[in-house]
């Protein structure tokens, strides 16, 4: 779901921020580290080439973390990898608990085979699973970890920032690394922004978080030959029959009302093996998303109600042994959505007035799902650059333009910061 500008009046283009911001980006440390970016183009295009070619599928992104955390170690940050498998690192003394938040998820759907199935192109395109998703965060959080060590004049500016490469956001991970972060706060109402790096597309910004619910149907039966037992209860015949009831049902329910959009998507089926043998099991695992919490309701309710027309259906046709069957609820992803006059969204919407992105508004699942859940400031941006393919095998990224996504994380942080400072500054 998104929205345009006109529904937020705050992400009118504000001439004195933008002002203000122009004079930020003009001091001579910011000036300097948004040209460094270009400057050092290809160091960060090897960066991403290298942690995309260490496999970090979700629930074993240990390899990567590792790999992660000595670079950080490597840039002059203090890294260390938490009991979630998070890399958490702060620049210069202090604790864990900086006013800003900017984190990447290291997971991926697919994971490479071998190390040469991610490559960059003759067209200077980086392929392989999980380039763009999350191969241009993760650079991004390099690239910002290495530009303020490098420059002394920033080094204030980093020991504001905890940077996060979080497990768990993919799949079935359920953002278990971002909810542990959260849940080690100790003073979450310090906590100014989540500036959470998802993919590359510069054109949106994600304030709402999209609500989802994931679930394994399974049915259980004896099995048999399929002549020989013919007549048994079939758990494959039962879950089809839960898709197709249940798809018929929710297409109803979604078309009804059009203003809440819902989603539904059964992404995996299993059972069965062999086509002249009755399965013992089968099992299908379901998506469920949308921004209104009472549509998540129905459509569960929907797939409860399916599952027991379902195993009743088969049971009463079966002339030997019964089916069992039960709902397994695999994550649930938290909604919530950032206020509308919250200063992050006023910062970044004078930070693309700046850097003239026209940005829009938009509702989607990813980790800043758990701050905005909580009533915490939280954005997801892309890194910059153009990526394609995403959660396939397929998928690739370009990173002409990066640059431009980079300066706006930059200069995001940096008013972030200066304002925060200011207004302490007037407290005192």
């Amino acid at each position: 779901m998104a929205t345009d500008f006109k529904t937020f009046p705050q992400l009118g283009r504000s001439t004195s921020e933008s002002r203000r911001i122009a004079q930020l980006a003009g001091e001579t440390p910011l000036f300097e580290a948004q040209r460094w970016f270009a400057r050092e183009r290809t160091w960060i295009n090897e960066q991403q080439l290298q942690l995309c070619r260490i496999a970090a599928p979700t629930f074993f992104e240990a390899p990567r973390a590792e790999w992660f955390n000595k670079r950080l170690e490597d840039l002059g940050w203090t890294s260390k990898i938490d009991r979630a498998g998070n890399v958490l690192a702060v620049f210069g003394s202090g604790s864990d608990q900086r006013p800003f938040v900017v984190s990447a998820h290291l997971d991926t759907v697919f994971a490479p085979g071998r190390a040469e199935e991610v490559y960059y192109a003759p067209d200077g395109r980086l392929h392989g699973p999980g380039s763009s998703d999350n191969g241009a965060g993760l650079a991004a959080l390099l690239a910002i970890a290495r530009v303020i060590s490098v420059s002394p004049d920033l080094h204030q500016l980093g020991k504001s920032i905890l940077l996060a490469a979080n497990v768990g956001e993919e799949g079935e991970g359920n953002l278990s690394g971002m909810r542990f972060i959260c849940r080690q706060l100790e003073q979450p109402d310090r906590i100014q922004a989540f500036i959470v790096l998802d993919g590359p597309s510069i054109d949106h910004i994600t304030v709402q978080a999209l609500a989802s619910r994931r679930y394994e149907v399974l049915f259980s039966g004896a099995g048999g030959h399929s002549w020989n037992d013919s007549g048994t209860a079939n758990p494959v015949h039962a879950i089809s029959h839960v898709i197709s009831s249940f798809v018929n049902a929710a297409e109803a329910r979604c078309s009804a009302d059009r203003r809440n959009r819902c989603s539904y998507n059964f992404g995996i089926i299993e059972g069965g093996n062999s086509i002249n043998s009755i399965p013992s099991v089968a099992r299908a695992k379901l998506d469920l998303r949308s921004a209104d919490p009472s549509a998540l309701e129905e459509l569960a309710n929907l797939l409860n109600f399916s599952v027991e027309r379902s195993i009743e259906r088969e049971n009463r046709s079966a002339r030997t042994s019964r089916l069992t069957g039960k709902i397994k609820e695999l994550g649930s992803r938290p909604g919530g959505k950032l206020r509308e006059d919250a200063p992050l969204l006023k910062s970044i919407a004078a930070v693309d007035s700046y850097l003239n992105i026209r940005s829009r508004i938009d509702c989607a699942s990813t980790d800043a799902n758990v701050p905005l859940s909580l009533g915490l400031p939280a954005v997801s941006i892309g890194a910059g650059g153009q990526g394609g393919g995403a959660h396939t095998r397929d998928e690739w990224y370009q990173p002409d333009g990066r640059e431009l996504g980079l300066r706006r994380i930059l200069l995001l942080v940096a008013a972030l910061e200066r304002q925060g400072a200011e207004q302490g500054e007037a407290s005192s």
